[in-house]
C-alpha cells in the first residue's frame, strides 16, 4: 500500500488536480472531503478523456478495499475491473493505494530457508520450508536487487 498520499478536493480545476498530479509524478490523485473521507478519484485517464471544470466533475466512483484485505483478495478486483488502484480506508479515513505494482512487489517477495537456502515467494513468512521441513522461523526475508 502506498502512503503517505497526495490528495485533492472535490472542489479544485482540472488543471489544478493535473498539475497536483504532474508535480508529484503520480497517475491519480484521490479525492477527499474535509474530514479524509474518500469520494473518489481523478485519474490520467479521467483528466484526458472527462469534461468539467472541477475535479469532483471528473473524478470516478471507487471501489475501496479494506486496509485489512488480503492479497489474494486484493487482486480480483483490480484484475476482473480492469483497475490499476484501488483506495483503502480505514475507519472512515483514506489510509492508503494499493496498486498493481505493490500486488506485484508482494508476489516478488521471496523468503530463504536458512537451513538449505530453498526460496519461497510470498507475502507470508512460510511456516515450513517445503524442501527440509524446517520451521518458519528459520526463514529470512531476502531483499529484492532491482531487475531480479
Amino acid at each position: 500500500m502506498t502512503t503517505p498520499l497526495i490528495t485533492g478536493a472535490p472542489d479544485p480545476s482540472v488543471g489544478q488536480v493535473a498539475e497536483t498530479s504532474r508535480r508529484h509524478r503520480i497517475s491519480a490523485v484521490p479525492v477527499v472531503d474535509a474530514a479524509g473521507t474518500v469520494l473518489g478519484l481523478v485519474s490520467e485517464y479521467d483528466l484526458l478523456a472527462k469534461t468539467g471544470p472541477l475535479a469532483g466533475d471528473v473524478m470516478v466512483a471507487l471501489i475501496t478495499l479494506s486496509s485489512e484485505t488480503a492479497i489474494a483478495d486484493v487482486r480480483h478486483p483490480l484484475v476482473e475491473r480492469r483497475i490499476r488502484r484501488a483506495p483503502m480506508p480505514d475507519a472512515g479515513r483514506l489510509a492508503g493505494i494499493v496498486s498493481r505494482s505493490d500486488v506485484i512487489a508482494l508476489m516478488a517477495t521471496k523468503w530463504i530457508c536458512g537451513v538449505c537456502r530453498e526460496p519461497v515467494r510470498g507475502e507470508q513468512r512460510p511456516e515450513m520450508c517445503p524442501k527440509c521441513h524446517a520451521a518458519g522461523e528459520q526463514f529470512h526475508l531476502q531483499k529484492q536487487v532491482p531487475g531480479d
